[in-house]
């Protein structure tokens, strides 16, 4: 498992990455800095600069509130600040450590830094 540090808004929210090989792959991009928009008032989303690998992910995923993913098709990676639907093509990468309220800040981030925790 792999921990990351997300900051925006000049607060930080620690998160661990799975072992799958996209949550590998998303690490290797490390530090980043994403631009974030909304999408459906559920995700705050942002574009990596290259698509993850997403060899032997399951072939959808419903999301919940703090959970950190890939949707394959679009290539951007997506914050869940709300529980979300059953989506083909979405990769659960990880999950914030945080509590409700720090999930629900992200409902209006506009820039995301990413880097690992030693």
């Amino acid at each position: 498992m792999t921990r990351i540090r997300l900051s925006t808004g000049g607060r930080y929210v620690d998160a661990t990455l799975n072992d799958s090989a996209a949550a590998r792959d998303f690490a290797t991009l490390l530090p980043l800095t994403l631009d974030l928009e909304d999408f459906h008032r559920t995700e705050r989303i942002g574009y990596p600069p290259r698509k993850l690998d997403t060899s032997g992910a399951p072939e959808a995923a419903t999301p919940k509130a703090g959970d950190l993913a890939y949707y394959a098709p679009w290539g951007n990676l997506a914050l869940f600040h709300r529980d979300g639907e059953h989506s083909s093509g979405l990769v659960i990468l990880g999950r914030l450590d945080a509590d409700r309220d720090d999930i629900e800040r992200l409902a209006t981030a506009t820039r995301v830094r990413m880097e690992g925790v030693p």
